[in-house]
């Protein structure tokens, strides 16, 4: 997704995403609570399990913008809530890596910065990872 301003270009997780993984931590409680009976231990384990899913919601909503890039460099995510910053000369290679498995095909957006790889999956950008790769190759100066 592309912001407002033509020489800077944002992506971020798809505004639903964050409300299903809410509504399924809340689906996950309510299991846990009707299902588990009598055992605390299926209780205490649906109740993690829906924490750590709310949590993950929690930080789409914190930190929604994935990847940034203008004329200077890329912002990418680092870490929980972190952002760090590469110039375009720290930028080694920009590619799209697609790997099949279980009959599933998946492409992943890696951003190789030398002593670091940035990787971002469809999710995280509400773009085909092709169609970013091309816009970032096109925004790097010469």
């Amino acid at each position: 997704m592309r912001s407002p301003s033509s020489s800077t270009h944002q992506w971020r997780v798809p505004p639903a995403l964050p409300a299903v993984k809410l509504v399924g931590a809340v689906a996950l409680a309510a299991l846990g609570v009707f299902l588990s009976g009598a055992d605390r231990v299926a209780l205490a384990l649906s109740l993690v399990m829906a924490a750590g899913l709310a949590g993950w919601a929690t930080r789409d909503l914190l930190v929604p913008v994935r990847l940034a890039a203008d004329a200077d460099g890329v912002t990418v995510i680092q870490g929980l809530a972190g952002r760090r910053r590469l110039p375009w000369a720290a930028i080694e290679t920009v590619s799209v890596a697609r790997r099949s498995r279980f009959g599933l095909a998946a492409e992943t957006l890696e951003i190789d910065a030398g002593e670091s790889l940035h990787l971002f999956g469809r999710h995280d950008l509400d773009a085909p990872p092709d169609e970013v790769a091309e816009t970032l190759r096109a925004a790097r100066p010469d």
